[in-house]
């Protein structure tokens, strides 16, 4: 594997050592978190289609209306993303205080807590308060996995790396529908093990991750952030395979110093408060902060959260049937798993950022339009009674392959950008604030849009919510294409002089007008000999009384050219 990223992606020819196996374990670690929200998504979207879950938490009662029962269906099914906007501001906090590895640790204590709650649950509130807890873990993944990816990758394969995770979230939804399908084949359908056994897996992914998190090092630039320089040097040198006084090592840690120096020289030391204040203060972050949130609405209203929980019903729409509804569920899970990690090892860094989405919107927008004609041309295909004509099944065949084909272009776009371009384009010093708000907004508008879903099908109709999503498809297309810069193959730290042009140029001519000058790009020119690199003595520590506290710096690392004057 080391060998294969090194001869594909390694276009800087930078040292092949920094492709190791210390870094593909955390990656692995890291990026296979991405599965806990995943197969949540899997496991209710099966779930609240067993018959034994439906008598047990009233989703058969006659008394109800039908307006009712849809309610009462997506409060359970929404109850984690409610619950996951909590955990990523929860996160905000604890990625600072703690690190990227307690934190990870924490959250997959809380994970098996919700975990256990649903599975003893005798009553629709003990259910709700168990799949709250685990949103407020699965808040915390969000954060944890993007940032601690982000920081530890070396460039030319940032993009892979957090497309890892993003693709893990169909890893988990590709086990739980299967996990869901057999338990229905296999099971009576009044036996309660049918959602029980599938929720009790969650347990052993939280507990496979949380013993791994014990061989993962903790990230480089979370350490020089609270002044741990030395550790930070072991942990980078480590991970890139590399000895500290390497010039690629050093070359990264002093761009890692000096934006924080940068930093300091202009705002001092803040408090949190101050720098969510940052956050909407400076224009260059401001821009960063409205580009990430604008990316969780488009991406949470084009419908494809959605499509995977209520698959089942959705299949039904076009004449499945019985347990079929939950193997085609399970084949979604398959296709969006196989399309997510073919946009992460052969779009995202070789297309770059901007196409890639480019390509993932075209197909997906073009696969939910031929659906929504669909059930706009034969509407009483909604109709479970309804028999269609040999026509309508052979066009209702294409309509069930073009929700495939929409999963794809998901994967292969917005699922690919919604959690990349948050934790790459924010500066270190509000990287964890911001990719925190940014994904509490991704969280409420998931929660928006699963709530909303079941009564926009009745009081827009099936056809006309897809044709909504097509519209916020279109919409989300221009918004790439003036808004969205190129940042593939930039280090972190060469971010700000990008998000510093005037904000009609950032997306259009950004990359054009800022290549990236930060010394890590210039590694080749140290290894020539060109320009030395050497570790400074000259760094000054800022402690609060307790001994904690942030640091400052003073270019901890030189650069001087060996030759001329």
């Amino acid at each position: 594997m080391p060998s294969f990223i090194a001869k594909f992606y390694n276009t800087d020819e930078g040292p092949q050592e920094i492709y190791n196996k210390v870094l593909f374990f955390a990656v692995f670690l890291f990026g296979i978190l991405g599965c806990a929200r995943g197969y949540d998504e899997g496991n209710i979207a099966g779930t609240v289609a067993q018959h034994a879950f439906k008598q047990r938490f009233g989703l058969l009662d006659e008394n109800k209306t039908d307006t009712e029962i849809a309610n009462l269906k997506s409060n359970i099914t929404s109850m984690v993303q409610l619950g996951s906007i909590g955990g990523c501001l929860i996160a905000m906090y604890l990625v600072d205080k703690f690190g990227r590895i307690r934190t990870l640790q924490i959250c997959c204590v809380g994970w098996i807590v919700g975990a256990i709650i649903q599975i003893t649950s005798k009553a629709v509130g003990q259910l709700y308060a168990g799949r709250l807890i685990e949103g407020l873990a699965i808040g915390q993944t969000v954060v944890i996995g993007p940032c601690y990816l982000s920081e530890i990758s070396p460039k030319n394969i940032r993009g892979l790396c957090n497309c890892i995770f993003a693709g893990a979230v169909y890893f988990g939804s590709f086990i739980a529908n299967f996990a869901n399908y057999g338990c229905a084949l296999h099971m009576s359908t009044t036996d309660e093990r049918t959602w029980i056994v599938p929720t009790s897996l969650k347990i052993v992914l939280a507990g496979l991750l949380f013993i791994g998190s014990f061989f993962c090092l903790e990230s480089p630039r979370w350490l020089v952030k609270v002044g741990k320089i030395d550790k930070s040097y072991s942990n980078l040198a480590k991970i890139r395979g590399l000895e500290p006084n390497h010039p690629y090592v050093l070359s990264e840690v002093s761009d890692i110093q000096e934006q924080l120096a940068q930093e300091s020289a202009e705002l001092g030391s803040i408090s949190k408060i101050d720098k969510i204040r940052e956050l909407v203060m400076v224009k260059s972050i401001r821009y960063r902060l409205l580009l990430g949130i604008s990316a969780q609405i488009l991406s949470q209203w084009s419908c494809a959260s959605a499509i995977t929980i209520y698959m089942p019903e959705l299949v039904a729409l076009v004449g499945v049937t019985g347990t079929k509804k939950l193997l085609y569920s399970s084949i979604l899970g398959v296709v969006k798993f196989v399309g997510a990690y073919i946009g992460a090892f052969f779009l995202i860094d070789f297309l770059g950022r901007k196409r890639a989405l480019y390509v993932g919107i075209i197909v997906q927008t073009l696969a939910t339009l031929y659906y929504a004609i669909f059930l706009q041309v034969v509407p009483n295909a909604t109709d479970e009674d309804y028999v269609m004509t040999g026509s309508e099944k052979q066009a209702g065949v294409g309509a069930l392959a073009f929700l495939f084909i929409a999963g794809v272009g998901w994967t292969l776009g917005w699922n690919s950008i919604q959690y990349l371009i948050n934790s790459e384009m924010l500066p270190l010093r509000v990287r964890n604030i911001g990719t925190a708000l940014i994904m509490a907004f991704h969280f409420a508008n998931q929660y928006g849009n699963t709530k909303a879903i079941p009564t926009m099908m009745i009081s827009l109709t099936p056809a006309g919510t897809f044709f909504f999503a097509v519209g916020v498809l279109v919409l989300g297309y221009l918004w790439a294409w003036f808004f969205l810069p190129e940042i593939s193959g930039r280090s972190l730290e060469s971010m700000e002089e990008l998000f510093n042009l005037p904000w009609y140029l950032v997306g259009r001519r950004g990359a054009e007008l800022c290549p990236d000058n930060s010394g890590i790009a210039h590694i080749k020119e140290a290894e020539a000999g060109e320009i030395e690199l050497k570790q400074s003595e000259r760094f000054v520590e800022n402690t609060s009384s307790d001994g904690k506290g942030e640091s400052e710096f003073v270019d901890d690392l030189e650069k001087r050219p060996t030759t001329g004057a």
